[in-house]
């Protein structure tokens, strides 16, 4: 497998490391000298390339035509963004990842700008922040497509409607499948029998109308 990162800071060069170390070839793009020779000194197994990946010329000089993914990583949501478009609309990347600075940007980095995955940041921070804060009974682990589409976790409470309640017989909102049930440490892949009981955690892929309908059933 071959996967391009445009970015070579903290997040680009661990990213690298990280994936050398499972055997993936890299090649980092990076237009700052000193972060080029600073990545090559962490990671001496990583081809670098020094220019912008946005653009063309240096993306070709780093194999764009045949990677297998492109991870736009900058600190720049605008460089994000054109290297993303030109990886998926010229090149035909079949996958491309984006790193969101800006949360106001998050709109923008969907596949119809080039971007099969948009990781936004803060959005990611935010939540593992209320998670560890425990103010919440269910938070979104995915947030898929343009139609607001999320995987969430949810927590069977104490006195929740569902408790008790085989999946087969739970009035779920339309749209809503569970994917996966945590019990009492042990996951379960779940079937319309499958019962749940106060402190599980489901994995539930929904719409966001259904988000507040499951909150109330499992609550």
């Amino acid at each position: 497998m071959q996967v391009i990162i445009v970015g070579g800071g903290k997040t680009g060069a661990h990213l690298a490391s990280r994936l050398t170390d499972d055997g993936i070839a890299v090649t980092v793009i990076e237009q700052r000298a000193e972060v080029v020779e600073r990545v090559r000194q962490i990671c001496p197994s990583v081809s670098v390339i020094e220019g912008s990946g946005s653009d063309p010329e240096v993306l070709e000089r780093a194999g764009v035509r045949i990677a297998d993914a492109v991870a736009a990583v900058t600190g720049l949501d605008e460089t994000n963004l054109v290297t993303s478009m030109l990886a998926k609309m010229e090149y035909a990347v079949p996958r491309v990842v984006a790193r969101v600075n800006n949360p106001a940007n998050a709109w923008m980095f969907t596949p119809v700008n080039g971007v099969d995955v948009g990781v936004n940041q803060a959005e990611i921070t935010a939540r593992f922040v209320i998670e560890g804060m425990d103010v919440h009974d269910m938070y979104t682990l995915m947030k898929l497509g343009r139609d607001e589409h999320s995987i969430v976790q949810v927590t069977v409470g104490a006195h929740a409607r569902v408790a008790g309640l085989a999946l087969k017989d739970i009035p779920f909102p339309a749209e809503t499948v569970v994917t996966a049930v945590e019990h009492e440490g042990s996951l379960i892949v779940p079937n319309g029998g499958t019962a749940l009981e106060s402190g599980d955690e489901a994995i539930i892929f929904t719409s966001e109308e259904g988000r507040d309908e499951i909150r109330r059933l499992f609550s």
